[in-house]
């Protein structure tokens, strides 16, 4: 029995849309009053509205391709700014109602209806300026990788393993390139970096085994000492897409796992290896994908079989929410662990000792280190993109982690 469609938020949504145009369209008008103007606004906004409700009813039966992406990717870009211009213009029009009830005197030929230039102005300043950012997130942003470095100090640390460091990625999501010079780029910064260890926390394509097909030349360039370990995350299953049979997405799982070896990656599925120096050793344990919403498969307790409590652990793991659920608080020690899967959502801004992102809402640590009970997690902000086509703010990460005895 098919579930019937409520007309009335459907309805809210469209009316608001619409009001939301008609506000950005009176901002404009006060820019160029020409009568060709509301026309032509219009028709653009009707059309490509039209035109992506026409890209998601063809991608359902074809899957994503490119004319969805292009519409997609216009109609967010258009509808953000929209927002921004409509928010700078909302504060304008606010004040000039606050100064007319609030002032006796009002200056000759006043009208509290009367625009001010300057502020509608600066509200098309930034509606440009959102545009601009979104262009240069398509086209530069998603490739634009970073390297950031941690020191981290531990009580607990073997001394052999004091200045051993670690490289990490996350997220490739392989099957969203589309420049594979670019994504050659970030491969050799990773290799630049000369780390002890390499890991890599889940996620290495968007659906199908294949998407890897292409790159598998570039990420098996990856080498370092004491190995290259990943894991899966909750994108590397195919719970996203429909399959013919079970069969074939199970043969899709396994092919992805044949895949990892081609890279050159041990693929860790809820085990852990000894990572030995001289007479001394740490643990690296990597589970299945377990995230609160995103499929608990993983288990932690059978990755840290035949270990001691005491034994100094890192461990893989593709979702951040994992570490509150299970690891911070577990009687096995696990000093570090070493998660992905938020992307940073893309999105945000970290400058000027500003971090936020809209993904914060989801996701209590969505970036970087955080500390809790004598336990470290880093979340990598992913090396790949997936459903906007670019990032903003939010960068490409490379990880680099030196552990250090106290």
């Amino acid at each position: 029995m098919k579930r019937k469609l409520s007309v009335l938020p459907i309805l809210i949504v469209t009316l608001l849309f619409f009001a939301l145009n008609a506000y950005v369209l009176s901002g404009l008008s006060t820019l160029n009053n020409s009568t060709y103007l509301s026309p032509i606004y219009w028709v653009f906004i009707v059309g490509l509205t039209f035109a992506l409700f026409y890209a998601i009813q063809q991608m359902r039966i074809q899957g994503t391709n490119r004319f969805f992406q292009i519409v997609s990717h216009a109609f967010l870009i258009v509808f953000v700014a929209e927002i921004v211009f409509a928010i700078f213009l909302l504060l304008g029009d606010f004040y000039r109602l606050v100064l007319a009830l609030t002032s006796n005197f009002q200056p000759e030929g006043y009208h509290w209806l009367s625009r001010s230039n300057y502020w509608v102005d600066f509200a098309f300043v930034m509606f440009c300026l959102t545009i601009v950012l979104f262009a240069y997130g398509i086209t530069q942003g998603k490739y634009a990788y970073r390297v950031i470095k941690h020191t981290l100090y531990f009580d607990d640390l073997p001394s052999n393993f004091d200045g051993f460091t670690l490289t990490q990625i996350s997220d490739v999501h392989a099957g969203s390139f589309t420049n594979p010079n670019a994504v050659q780029k970030g491969i050799d910064m990773i290799n630049a970096q000369k780390s002890d260890l390499f890991v890599f926390t889940g996620d290495l394509v968007n659906n199908a085994a294949d998407e890897i097909k292409p790159y598998i030349g570039h990420f098996s360039q990856i080498k370092a000492p004491f190995g290259q370990l990943s894991v899966l995350g909750n994108h590397d299953y195919g719970d996203y897409i429909k399959w013919p049979s079970e069969l074939e997405k199970v043969q899709n799982l396994q092919q992805l796992k044949d895949y990892h070896k081609e890279l050159g990656f041990r693929l860790l599925l809820d085990e852990h290896v000894e990572l030995v120096k001289g007479d001394q050793k740490i643990i690296l344990a990597g589970i299945e994908n377990w995230g609160i919403g995103f499929g608990e498969r993983g288990d932690l307790k059978k990755a840290l079989q035949n270990t001691a409590v005491d034994d100094f652990k890192i461990l893989l793991s593709h979702d951040p929410s994992h570490w509150d659920a299970q690891v911070k608080n577990n009687p096995s020690k696990i000093q570090l662990s070493l998660a992905g899967h938020t992307h940073g959502m893309q999105f945000g801004i970290e400058a000027f000792g500003i971090k936020w992102s809209p993904v914060k809402y989801r996701y209590k640590h969505w970036a970087g280190i955080k500390t809790e009970n004598g336990r470290y997690l880093n979340v990598n902000r992913g090396f790949g993109f997936l459903g906007f086509s670019g990032r903003i703010g939010i960068w490409p990460e490379i990880t680099v982690i030196e552990l250090k005895k106290k």
